[in-house]
């Protein structure tokens, strides 16, 4: 499970009849992490020699040790703060289900993505392609119908795209914003790049496209007139979703990018579905951990670096014998976020990388939750501050069920997100069940009588918001580069999107830069 996890004795409240259920709270070890502001360490008492050295075991450092490991690199050793691999794909399990602690689903690749398309098929996700061409896919580890639904005008509707109900004005408007980005999705420079890429690394660098980076998204839509409710609000949400924050802080080239960026090229047959499973991104990190069999040490907290000579010596307190050790390697790679190196190293400023807390809910309900109504893999609450909720067991063809496990999302989508953090943080119990059951009953009126049991998990530094001047800014393009060919730098944030395929190649990309 996750480190900071608390059992907390059944809490009742009053109604007409007494309910009670269990609430537990978990969350990332911020703890330790924060003890790089004192660096009261020992001193070391133990020296490891090893070649490479990978800090952080995320999805960026999992795969730099993939590209090392397949390119007969085999000498390398990874450090990981949390008592576990994967970062934000992550999960927990209950005796009823796996559910995700972060990251839960990945779309499928566009055709020129050539490394996530091998690493599908060595991960048995994708089973090779059938004589025209046409992947074939594992079903089993894709979304089942129903797929998604919204509860718009109090009742449910198939898509989170708002349909029944809405204005011509509005189905028109609707129509004109998704042709637009039908033609962001093939638009291409004079050198053959797309203007939207993944990764962005290989976006257009055309003074058109940065443009839209320094400027708002709410703004270009105000000036494409756009402005009606339900799309304003689908877009809102769609970028609240994928980057934290909503169309009034994430610029426009970003907002644009989360429709085009994807090219639907890959598989003629799958466009709209999505690779998922009860554990969410969990699964692509089981995979990937493979390569670190040996290589890991978990519960380790970098906090000193110093290039002596042909060497990089990094000390690293070891949290569970309470005592530093020193690391004595010839090149070092930290995928690890921009705040945490910024407590590392001298002169790396991290003003211009905005952290968005979220927190997740993992609800335990009783088997008679919902009736007859077929729960969604997506279920969205149009309106709704939170991202709604997943169907933890939407892939389960098992007959007998038992109780239902749904994971609730919510980002805290501010200008504010230290302060937001910092609440975040503070709240109990008590206040995490009213914000999420006060969302949710707005489409399940008497969830409460369901609930067996509540675990909301907190991440206080989620992932990185593209903000304007984010994804191609000075300070993002500085924090790339590697010190004296010694040092190497790797996560998402260095991307400004905080999404698989982002982590998979900032760790290709970097462990290259190495060797």
């Amino acid at each position: 499970m996750v480190l900071g996890s608390l059992m907390l004795p059944f809490l009742q409240y009053c109604s007409k009849k007494v309910k009670s259920f269990l609430l537990k709270i978990s969350g990332t070890n911020h703890i330790l992490g924060h003890k790089l502001w004192a660096k009261d360490f020992p001193e070391f008492t133990e020296t490891i020699h090893t070649k490479y050295l990978i800090v952080g075991g995320g999805i960026s450092g999992l795969s730099a040790c993939r590209f090392l490991n397949q390119n007969n690199q085999e000498d390398y050793l990874l450090l990981e703060m949390e008592n576990h691999l994967g970062g934000n794909s992550s999960n927990g399990e209950n005796k009823f289900s796996k559910f995700p602690l972060g990251a839960h689903y990945l779309p499928l690749p566009n055709k020129e993505n050539t490394e996530i398309i091998d690493f599908l098929k060595e991960s048995k996700i994708c089973l090779g392609e059938d004589e025209s061409g046409e992947p074939i896919l594992d079903e089993y580890q894709m979304t089942f119908p129903q797929q998604e639904r919204l509860f718009y005008k109090n009742s449910w509707q198939n898509d989170v795209v708002p349909q029944k109900g809405i204005s011509v004005e509005a189905q028109k408007e609707i129509q004109r914003f998704f042709t637009l980005m039908d033609g962001f999705r093939g638009k291409k420079d004079s050198q053959d790049k797309y203007w939207f890429a993944i990764p962005v690394h290989d976006s257009s660098r055309k003074d058109e496209v940065l443009q839209l980076e320094k400027i708002l998204f709410k703004d270009w839509l105000h000036e494409q007139n756009f402005k009606s409710e339900e799309l304003l609000w689908l877009l809102d949400y769609s970028c609240r979703d994928d980057y934290g924050l909503g169309i009034d802080y994430v610029s426009a080239w970003a907002g644009i990018h989360y429709f085009a960026g994807r090219k639907n090229n890959w598989s003629k047959k799958y466009k709209d579905q999505v690779f998922t499973w009860a554990e969410g991104n969990a699964r692509l990190t089981k995979h990937l951990s493979g390569y670190t069999k040996g290589k890991n040490l978990t519960q380790y907290l970098v906090f000193d670096v110093k290039i002596n000579g042909e060497k990089v010596e990094v000390l690293s307190f070891d949290n569970i014998q309470k005592k530093t050790k020193k690391i004595v390697v010839e090149k070092v790679l930290f995928a690890t976020p921009q705040f945490v190196n910024e407590r590392i190293f001298k002169n790396r400023s991290t003003k211009s990388f905005n952290y968005v807390p979220w927190l997740l809910t993992t609800i335990t309900l009783k088997n008679e939750f919902g009736g007859d109504e077929e729960l969604a893999w997506d279920n969205v609450i149009y309106g709704s501050e939170g991202l709604g909720y997943i169907y933890d067991q939407h892939q389960n063809v098992n007959q007998i069920m038992g109780e239902k496990v749904i994971t609730y999302y919510k980002s805290f989508s501010t200008d504010d997100c230290r302060n937001a953090r910092k609440k975040l943080y503070s709240m109990k119990e008590e206040q995490l069940k009213s914000l999420v059951l006060d969302d949710l009953k707005k489409a399940h009126p008497l969830i409460e009588e369901f609930i067996v049991e509540m675990q909301f998990h907190k991440i206080g530094h989620a992932m990185i918001a593209p903000v304007p001047n984010q994804i191609f800014g000075k300070e993002s393009q500085k924090a790339k580069e590697s010190i004296d060919g010694k040092i190497f730098f790797a996560h998402t944030d260095l991307s400004g999107i905080s999404i698989f395929e982002e982590a998979f190649y900032q760790g290709i990309r970097a462990a290259k830069e190495m060797i």
